[in-house]
């Protein structure tokens, strides 16, 4: 490890000290299952949606072994509105699969968590450093952005992360598995409320006078055109339409209902057999449909 880089450490360890937000997963006594959870939940979804869903879910079902005594349908239908509903199928298999294969524990190692039905190299590594303090990259969107700003000297990392990205935040990464597992929330944080994607706060930034990015007077982004989302109009949103007259019906919906709910035929038609295709959604007879 560089002299340069080992700098980073104390400044922003104290900054997280002084700045953490108060999230029921970083809890002293937070559960490997609520980091989890927390993990799948958080992908592509910010913290105040995730909040209480979170608690409510951790209510429900506070260990995997009660999640997986209950229907998929039942995890789809607790997941509510916060979008990419697939995860919540994920969840509810892996929760599963901690049954049968780790005794209803979180595994601790990254090759047994990796391992478990949609859990990537991200969730793996966030569940291993964040549950049970193992030292591990830890590569989400904003630690990213954070890193390449600081190291790198560029605005925004490359579209994926990449083997020299890989081994520069390896590089940074402290020895001690405690501080390390620290050190990873501490960046991502730092990404989440300073270093943030549009209008850095760079003056509340505890490494300002050390960031690259900054030094080099805030080259602007030069890489291929970045993901801008769209939602109005998408099969996203048309899915989310369908799913919800489903998940929200008393019984078996209607197709009538379904109907009603989105207005384009051909969009409507696709979008519904995807939905049974990912399993989200089940046919109980040629009209009708519910969660599985």
């Amino acid at each position: 490890m560089s002299p340069d880089c080992s700098e980073l450490h104390a400044p922003i360890l104290d900054w997280y000290a002084e700045h953490q937000r108060d999230l029921p997963w970083r809890a002293v006594d937070a559960s490997a299952w609520s980091v989890m959870v927390s993990e799948f939940m958080l992908q592509q979804t910010p913290v105040s949606r995730v909040l209480p869903v979170h608690e409510l879910w951790l209510e429900q079902w506070p260990t995997p072994a009660a999640l997986a005594e209950v229907s998929s349908g039942e995890a789809v239908r607790a997941w509510g509105r916060l979008g990419y509903p697939r995860r919540a199928l994920r969840l509810h298999a892996a929760a599963v699969a901690i049954v049968e294969q780790h005794g209803g524990e979180v595994p601790l190692s990254y090759e047994n968590l990796i391992a478990l039905p949609g859990v990537g190299d991200y969730t793996a590594a966030a569940i291993a450093a964040f549950a049970h303090r193992r030292r591990h990259v830890v590569l989400d969107t904003n630690v990213r952005r954070a890193l390449a700003r600081a190291l790198s000297g560029v605005e925004f990392p490359a579209a994926s992360v990449t083997r020299a990205e890989r081994d520069l935040a390896e590089s940074v990464l402290p020895l001690d598995p405690e501080t390390a597992a620290t050190w990873s929330v501490a960046v991502m944080e730092l990404g989440a409320l300073v270093c943030t994607a549009a209008k850095p706060r760079c003056p509340a930034c505890p490494v300002a006078d050390r960031c690259a990015w900054r030094v080099a007077g805030y080259p602007a982004y030069d890489g291929p055109p970045r993901k801008v989302q769209t939602w109005a109009g998408t099969d996203r949103q048309c899915r989310g339409r369908l799913l919800s007259v489903v998940r929200e019906s008393d019984g078996p919906a209607h197709s009538s209902r379904l109907d009603a709910a989105w207005a384009d035929e051909t969009q409507r038609t696709r979008c519904l057999e995807s939905l049974l295709t990912d399993g989200l959604v089940v046919r109980t007879s040629d009209q009708t449909y519910a969660l599985p």
